[in-house]
């Protein structure tokens, strides 16, 4: 029920699948999947969630919560276990229900999809508002190498839910709550927070036009310092590849298949996804960018609105109701570079244009504008 379709055109190389990514001015480009697990010392840094499972609903009352728990189709058993003053806590008009491990694996994949969506709303239901995403691979492929017991693989098969046209997850306490000691209660983590990203090849030698492949991945700059590097990359005529973090700017470079430095928490601040795009092409970051504000202002006076085609370098923009929600740069064909959030457990990855939407396309009236930096 859970397998996710495998992109399409996939091929074996041994026993690693790829895929071909359309082709373009970018040459021929080679796709394969690698997970990214943060480090003992950044786990060590993170704190871990206790095993207790809790509901959290903000500006409500009691009678609204039995309403929207009759709503998203929870029996009325549960609902009035779940109301018990013995099983929640009221607090002015926060409402905090403390479910039993049974009764969050009782709930059915529609149920548990619609109140986790409504949980989403507030920032007090961490893991719900920003759930652990099954993204474009077959879920047994992410099982594989999570480091689950036994037990611990089925309840997590249980207990997946849908938000759109993604699978998430969203009961790491449940899941913890069955962890035999600390190893696994770290193995537990960090294989929750495993991350999906993108391994992108140039496939050699270049078939297509050496000019139009050197003004692309130039980004139309004549003194690009890549442009060494590009030029030499033509001249290959044995069957190769070559990593296109190669061809990416210094910024991008040094931080793609990364986490946050943890010295950044001295300073108060964790890079986003707006101070992302926006430092792309710098030699320097801007921290100026982790304002929204200057963030919003150098997008509108330092970059040109654009439509499709977009081209390397491009912002796109997540826009709802005006508002931006997330930024990403295009790569190339259907690639783009993103940070997924300003949490020291959000690397920086390349993704799928269609699994960013995933994750950020909230409603109808989210759409993507893309901005080219004016030269």
């Amino acid at each position: 029920m859970w397998a996710c379709l495998s992109p399409l055109a996939v091929e074996a190389l041994g026993e690693e699948p790829f895929w071909s990514a359309k082709p373009g001015p970018w040459g021929e480009l080679q796709v394969r999947v690698v997970y990214l697990e943060p480090s003992d010392t950044l786990l060590a840094a993170v704190a871990k969630p206790n095993a207790v499972p809790r509901w959290v609903f903000e500006q409500t009352t009691e009678s609204a919560v039995r309403a929207d728990l009759q709503r998203f189709g929870l029996s009325s058993v549960l609902i009035d276990r779940l109301l018990n003053p013995a099983s929640r806590t009221i607090s002015g008009n926060v409402i905090s229900l403390f479910p039993t491990v049974e009764e969050v694996t009782s709930l059915s994949v529609p149920v548990r999809s619609a109140l986790y969506l409504e949980l989403a709303r507030s920032s007090a239901n961490e893991y719900q508002r920003d759930p652990f995403f099954m993204l474009g691979s077959d879920l047994d492929d992410w099982l594989a190498g999570s480091g689950f017991n036994e037990a611990q693989t089925k309840l997590f098969r249980g207990l997946l839910w849908q938000r759109g046209d993604v699978i998430a997850f969203s009961d790491i306490e449940v899941l913890l709550a069955l962890a035999k000691d600390p190893t696994e209660v770290r193995n537990t983590f960090r294989g929750l927070t495993r991350v999906r990203s993108l391994l992108v090849e140039l496939k050699l030698p270049l078939k297509g036009d050496r000019r139009a492949f050197l003004d692309y991945w130039a980004a139309q700059q004549p003194d690009s310092p890549q442009l060494t590097f590009l030029r030499a990359v033509t001249q290959r005529r044995a069957e190769q590849t070559v990593d296109i973090t190669h061809f990416l700017p210094a910024f991008a470079r040094q931080r793609i298949y990364t986490y946050p430095d943890m010295t950044l928490r001295a300073k108060g601040y964790f890079p986003d996804c707006h101070w992302t795009a926006l430092n792309f092409f710098n030699l320097e970051p801007d921290n100026q960018y982790l304002d929204m504000s200057k963030a919003a202002a150098r997008l509108m006076n330092g970059y040109a609105a654009i439509d499709p085609p977009f081209t390397f370098g491009d912002v796109l923009c997540f826009m709802e109701r005006g508002e931006g929600i997330h930024s990403c740069v295009y790569i190339a064909d259907d690639i783009v570079m993103t940070k997924n959030g300003d949490s020291i457990m959000a690397p920086w990855v390349l993704m799928q244009l269609k699994d960013v939407e995933n994750i950020y396309r909230g409603s109808s009236a989210t759409r993507i504008q893309g901005f080219r930096l004016k030269r």
